[in-house]
């Protein structure tokens, strides 16, 4: 079976794998279709299990994040049905933390964080995404990754953009890496390509 015919199989049934030989462009059109199908899922999940399943990966995002209640990190504001890490994250916050979300500045360029704390001025960014109207950039200790998928490698595939892959390779210290999603989002695999940097802990509520 071509290439191709594995990406049409895959988009409408689930995890699979591509052939081994398959070129970036080939990928990255199969990324797009499984990212559509992830994100419509994730919408698309009942209020009763999106309260238990946040309530479970909270436990265990808070258990992860114990050891840097005096660091900086820097976290995500939800976005077209992801897990909401505002409580956890305003949480640590009061135990010492200092926290700081990231800023699209411009398509193609890392991000860059700011610091955040409740009550800041907030504008809305590309995807009108809230973010930090102004403050100086920082470089956080450890980052709070969505994801739309992820695999057992710890590779995220998130929305195309690449701006966390770009953001991480290029701080001046690499930070702890901590992605965090729901389980539905679990892939075989999500082709890794050199530019893709795995992720060190995935927490989901399994």
């Amino acid at each position: 079976m071509s290439s191709i015919g594995r990406i049409s199989e895959l988009a409408g049934s689930g995890p699979a794998l591509l052939a081994a030989d398959a070129d970036w462009p080939t990928i990255r059109d199969w990324r797009r279709k499984i990212r559509e199908k992830l994100i419509a899922q994730r919408v698309a999940i009942s209020a009763e299990d999106r309260s238990a399943w946040s309530e479970t990966i909270g436990r265990a995002l808070t258990a992860a994040l114990e050891p840097y209640a005096s660091s900086l990190i820097g976290f995500y504001w939800p976005f077209r049905g992801e897990y909401d890490p505002r409580g956890v994250l305003t949480a640590m916050r009061e135990r010492g933390s200092r926290l700081a979300l990231p800023v699209i500045v411009e398509r193609g360029q890392p991000l860059v964080f700011r610091l955040w704390s409740p009550g800041s001025l907030m504008v809305q960014g590309i995807w009108k995404i809230p973010m930090p109207e102004s403050g100086e950039a920082v470089f956080p200790d450890l980052l709070v990754v969505p994801l739309v998928g992820f695999d057992g490698q710890g590779y995220r595939l998130g929305y195309g953009g690449g701006f966390y892959d770009r953001t991480i390779a290029t701080m001046p210290e690499r930070p702890r890496t901590v992605g965090v999603g729901f389980e539905l989002g679990r892939l075989e695999t999500i082709c890794p390509q050199p530019h893709d940097i795995p992720l060190e802990q995935i927490i989901t509520e399994r």
